[in-house]
């Protein structure tokens, strides 16, 4: 049985990613199936509650106000609207909802209370609930855990090298800090990022150090492909090979023997050959449904058409972790603080992303 070390260097990680093929995908798969079911994979529903306007600068999203992108704003969406979307992902067999907002940090008020009945409602149904808002303080956590969150998604996105050139409005450490104040709840730390977006090998390698050396490791790890958005900064980026794909999946699944893997976005341009090769090297969850909040995504039936081929049965939920307990607002033992904190603004700018944010439709 593999142990989870939390000590990984570049060097170590590089040296497995580079590993030839055949040797790489037989130690990720040995390991994948130390820790889990190799004939197991979660089902996720990713919804977008609010869409558009986000203030960030984010070269790889069209969420982002500042790019001339065909992106349709959307207010927050109400609580019956997503119990509704919830129903109809746990009838298609998704055990988990995530819910993200293009929010820069969660902020006290009406929506933020919203989103907590949306929390209440979804864990009502027996589906784990996540969500992605953004920055958030330690009460903002602790009032989510209340309501019944049972992941809450940040994530780091590249290394904290490359980072810098792709985002200019805030700063990595953000990042560590809301997972530090998710890790002082019952709430599980779900957190990765994209290949694709010009990165080195060594920045793939970089961004699993920052995730496999914290303790403890997050339970889930996406792995993004970019898909390429027009009028985005990185609308040029050619689509990565799915070579690199089933090294980053098998190198995660290696270094982070016991955390859910999850194939996420450019599924789309994946085969279904390429996708089993993944959950082969120790993928076991995937986002379903015709949409990832604004990108593509292959439809939920395909995936069922692919995990009936394949032998595949979609994950129950709550097996990694018991259903939290929702307390009702009226008992809530935490209260809105309207609080302002300082998140970073670190200020430098990045060439390709105001070229994109001053470019003309």
């Amino acid at each position: 049985m593999s142990t989870t070390r939390h000590n990984w260097t570049q060097e170590e990680i590089l040296e497995i990613y580079n590993k030839p093929m055949m040797e790489l995908l037989y130690e990720a798969a040995t390991v994948h199936r130390q820790h889990h079911d190799p004939n197991t994979v979660q089902v996720s529903t990713l919804l977008s509650i609010k869409t558009g306007g986000c203030p960030e600068d984010c070269g790889y999203c069209p969420q982002a106000a500042r790019y001339h992108t065909d992106l349709e704003n959307n207010d927050l969406m109400s609580v019956q609207q997503v119990k509704a979307q919830a129903l109809r992902a746990k009838a298609s067999g998704s055990s988990r909802v995530c819910m993200g907002a293009a929010w820069r940090n969660v902020k006290d008020g009406q929506e933020f209370d919203d989103v907590l009945e949306m929390v209440r409602t979804i864990n009502k149904l027996d589906m784990e609930v996540c969500c992605t808002l953004g920055m958030i303080t330690e009460n903002q956590a602790q009032r989510l855990a209340e309501a019944g969150l049972y992941a809450y998604n940040h994530n780091l996105d590249s290394s904290e090298e490359y980072y810098k050139e792709v985002i200019s409005t805030r700063g990595f450490e953000d990042r560590l800090e809301t997972i530090a104040n998710v890790r002082k709840t019952n709430v599980t730390v779900c957190s990765g990022g994209i290949i694709g977006m010009g990165e080195k090998v060594e920045d793939r390698a970089g961004m699993l150090v920052a995730l496999a050396t914290l303790d403890p490791q997050p339970e889930s790890v996406p792995i993004n492909a970019l898909v390429a958005v027009e009028g985005t900064p990185l609308e040029e980026q050619q689509t990565i090979p799915i070579w690199d794909m089933i090294r980053m999946v098998a190198t995660t699944r290696i270094v982070m023997p016991q955390t859910q893997v999850r194939l996420s976005a450019g599924r789309t341009e994946m085969s279904q050959e390429g996708q089993t090769m993944c959950f082969f090297a120790g993928a076991n969850s995937i986002f379903a449904g015709d949409k990832l909040l604004t990108t593509p995504n292959p439809d939920v039936h395909q995936d069922m058409e692919l995990f009936k081929l394949l032998g595949v049965t979609p994950q129950k939920p709550f097996v990694k972790k018991a259903q939290p307990e929702t307390v009702e607002a009226s008992d809530s033992q935490y209260q809105a603080l309207g609080e302002k904190p300082k998140w970073s603004r670190p200020g430098h700018s990045i060439e390709r992303n105001e070229k994109a944010r001053l470019k003309k439709n």
